[in-house]
């Protein structure tokens, strides 16, 4: 045993098998070089600083002024960008790179282009509300004059008529036509009209308000304006419509005016005089045609220094952004009592300490500061935070383990064996090398185009199949294998690996369905032989091949969690999780599951026709009895008893022992505590409040032991549940093949059964459709989800606690655009 001790110390360590070792550091530096120090810090991205601050909310902070200027600046950088994109200009993608330039001097000159902007955008407005106005009264003075001179000799025909016939009495003889009248301006008792332009959806309400207002002492004409006029509100081209107004008495005036305000019409004043007319339009037409130009060229102007902005805009928003995380962390330390220095806190990994005192030693040089910066170790109380070194290939793999929870500091990571676990196990599922080989060329795809995917914005769907690419590749690769072993080509079995085994009972038998098969030759010499399919027994024997191999996969992972609970154990030097914990367990599991994996080989291998149900199931309820038949090989039954005996004393194994060991434990540790502790009052002086001095806790041997009961608990029913839950691997792949073979059997080839070339087509489309949605989507989703909960409940459980955090440096390469 201590040999194969020395064995295991002697290995070599394993990549991401264990977090990297972090030290808690702290950092006095000198205010003069705290800036150049932080942001060198940052550059180099391997320190995440605590929060000595905490208990002071952000505005009481030391640098709070500081962090407003850059969260002012980053509003007018985001201002910019909105301008940019609003004008149809582009940023330019090789931004001009300039020297470097002081946070003040940045400050100014994005002020004078802010205001600069603002000016120019008011102007423009300005300008652009005087040329609607005009251009509304063009198309005003064009519209209305059309309703009022060409149809004015008819309207007073049909006013005198009206005269004649209604108003019959002497007192009442009208001379002359309202419309006449209404040219007279002294007559305050005659027709007149308000003429304007209206938006084209409000002017059916619009002429409702109106009848209702004068109780239909109206006239409403209206006529499209015949251009798309901007809305000054919306900036968005709008129809509008030219409309005149015909009424009698300043009350009526008033009225249309208040209704014409609430509608948003503008009235324009359209004279009599046909000369006049003309004369105005000539005029208004001028005006339009000079503010055409000033707007043209103040528009040029506009985008000339929006383009000129865009050309250090990405350059202007990177530097804000780091003086703004450089100022939020400046706001996690703390001024010492002298208010020359700045004390900070933070862990890093053990390797980067060199790396982070050269950065320190630069800092100091590069500004010019009399005094160094001090870099100490300090003992941690807390647990430190967990950090693997991921590349682009185990990075998703990580994240898979990380969404269940973040391994607990030097704990044994999951996603050492998950890399291969998993995919093989969504292969499993999903064997088939056609569909295979649709995953892969998918996934070589997405690896093609890395470089220009990594730089561009992706939705939430593309973004996530992005950062699972290799997993991807991996799974196509794992899908082609398992694909090949059940040989299946979307449900097409192929000869590949030479000629079959079986051949028909006798010549005159051509159809393997009805007759049966015999075996004539060695056997296939790679995965299943193509002629059990269409079989009579194909469905039973892939049935008992694919649930026999789902039981031997599952009792192999779960057998090495529990070895990772060992190794999880001999690494934190906690002999009695190996005694109390690993030991039992792996005799519990193995003396029932790993003695069923040992009858399904012994099985495969002797071809015997014993009965693994009644074998199990009896092995409980009558331990003693013979087994006949189902005998297996010699021994079977004293076996059995001595396994179930195991079995039986792992259980109180777990249980029992650990608890009242802890308990001992800790009453020998803290014996005469209580009395020591009076005559070391010169030595607590001496401690810093912060040290990893053991302090005494209550022990409660209560909660122990119901945790310990839980636990073991959890395991022996988990053992059983578990290890029909990888049952899962055997219904999902046998679904897997039978949609394959509906699709194929009941769709393309019906539809090729047709002596029609539309028919074929239709199903080739159907077939397709339903070998991508559903196969190569549904099934692939299903069969990852799958293979997701057996890694996290039946993998991850056995040894894994995931209760730590993430080491999150303070670095410039993890500021993202919501950090603004």
């Amino acid at each position: 045993m201590e040999r194969i001790e020395k064995l295991i110390d002697n290995l070599p360590p394993m990549d991401l098998m264990r977090s990297e070792k972090m030290t808690l550091v702290q950092l006095i530096i000198p205010v003069e070089s705290a800036h150049r120090a932080i942001s060198y810090l940052g550059e180099l991205g391997l320190l995440q600083f605590r929060d000595l601050n905490s208990e002071r909310s952000p505005f009481q902070r030391t640098f709070v002024n500081q962090v407003k200027r850059c969260g002012e600046m980053s509003r007018k950088l985001r201002f910019f960008k909105d301008q940019i994109s609003k004008a149809g200009l582009l940023s330019s993608v090789h931004p001009v790179v300039e020297p470097d330039l002081e946070l003040e001097e940045l400050e100014i000159q994005l002020a004078e282009h802010e205001h600069e902007l603002i000016e120019m955008n008011s102007n423009s407005e300005k300008l652009r509300v005087t040329y609607n106005e005009l251009l509304e009264f063009k198309l005003v003075l064009q519209k209305a004059c059309g309703f009022l001179l060409p149809s004015s000799n008819h309207a007073v025909a049909e006013e005198r008529e009206l005269s004649e016939n209604i108003y019959s009495n002497d007192d009442y003889v009208e001379t002359a036509s309202l419309l006449e009248q209404e040219t007279r301006s002294a007559d305050q008792s005659g027709l007149r009209f308000i003429s304007g332009i209206i938006c084209k959806s409000k002017a059916l309400k619009f002429e409702r308000m109106l009848f209702r207002a004068t109780r239909g002492n109206m006239l409403f004409n209206q006529a499209p304006a015949g251009e798309e006029i901007m809305d000054p509100l919306s900036a968005e081209m709008v129809e509008k419509t030219v409309f005149v107004v015909h009424f009698s008495g300043e009350q009526a005036r008033t009225k249309i005016l208040k209704i014409c305000e609430a509608f948003g019409a503008n009235c324009y004043p359209v004279p009599d005089d046909i000369s006049k007319q003309r004369q105005i339009t000539r005029e208004v037409s001028s005006h339009l045609s000079e503010l055409e130009t000033t707007l043209d060229a103040g528009i040029r102007h506009r985008n000339k220094a929006l383009t000129s902005i865009g050309y250090h805009l990405t350059q202007w928003t990177s530097m804000v952004r780091r003086e703004k995380a450089v100022y939020d962390t400046l706001n996690m330390l703390n001024f010492d009592v002298t208010k020359k220095c700045l004390v900070g806190e933070g862990w890093c990994p053990i390797f980067a300490k060199a790396q982070i005192q050269e950065a320190l030693q630069r800092a100091t040089f590069d500004s010019s500061s009399q005094v160094g910066i001090i870099f100490h170790v300090m003992d941690a109380v807390e647990s430190p935070p967990t950090y693997f070194r991921t590349n682009h290939f185990t990075n998703a793999y990580q994240e898979i383990v990380d969404a269940y929870g973040v391994a607990r500091y030097q704990e044994a990571n999951p996603a050492v064996y998950t890399v291969v676990t998993f995919p093989f196990l969504f292969a499993v599922m999903f064997g088939d090398w056609g569909h295979g080989i649709c995953l892969l060329l998918g996934a070589l795809v997405l690896i093609a185009r890395e470089g220009r995917l990594s730089t561009q914005k992706l939705g939430s769907f593309m973004e996530m199949l992005f950062g699972g690419r290799y997993v991807l590749l991996l799974m196509s690769f794992f899908s082609i294998y398992c694909g090949l072993i059940y040989n299946e080509f979307f449900s097409v079995p192929f000869h590949i690996f030479g000629g079959s085994a079986y051949r028909c009972r006798d010549f005159t038998c051509s159809d393997a369905k009805s007759a049966g098969l015999i075996k004539f030759r060695d056997p296939y010499p790679f995965g299943v032989d193509p002629s059990w399919r269409g079989s009579r027994s194909e469905l039973p024997f892939l049935n008992s091949l694919k649930m026999k191999m789902s039981i031997l996969l599952g009792v192999a992972q779960m057998n090495l969690g529990i070895i990772l609970s060992y190794f999880n154990a001999r690494f934190f030097r906690s002999s009695l999780d190996i005694r109390y914990q690993f030991v039992p367990q792996m005799i519990f599991l193995n003396s029932l599951f790993g003695y069923l994996s040992l009858l399904i080989i012994i099985k495969w291998c002797t071809g015997s026709q014993a009965d693994l149900y009644h074998v199990m199931i009896y092995m409980f309820l009558s331990p003693t009895d013979d087994l006949g038949e189902n005998e297996l090989f010699w021994g079977q039954r004293p076996l059995q008893i001595v396994l179930l005996l195991l079995a039986l004393v792992a259980v109180p194994w777990m249980l029992f022992p650990k608890p009242f060991i802890l308990k001992k434990l800790h009453s020998e540790r803290f014996q005469g505590r209580t009395y020591g502790l009076l005559g070391s009052s010169e030595f607590d002086l001496d401690v810093e409040p912060d040290s990893a001095r053991d302090h005494h806790e209550e022990f409660n041997f209560s909660e122990v032991f119901v945790h310990q009961m839980i636990h073991s608990i959890e395991f022996v029913l988990g053992a059983v549940s578990n290890t029909a839950s990888y049952l899962r691997l055997w219904a999902l792949s046998l679904a897997h093949s039978e949609l394959s073979t509906v699709f194929y059997e009941k769709v393309l080839l019906l539809a090729w059964g047709y002596d029609n070339i539309i028919i074929r087509l239709i199903g080739l489309a159907v077939f397709a459709f339903a070998t991508a949605f559903i196969l190569l989507m549904m099934e692939t989703l299903s069969a990852f989800l799958h293979a997701l909960r057996l890694h996290w409940v039946e993998f991850q459980n056995k040894f894994y606690h995931g209760d730590g955090y993430k080491f999150k440096p303070f670095s410039f390469a993890l500021i993202t655009d919501d950090d603004d």
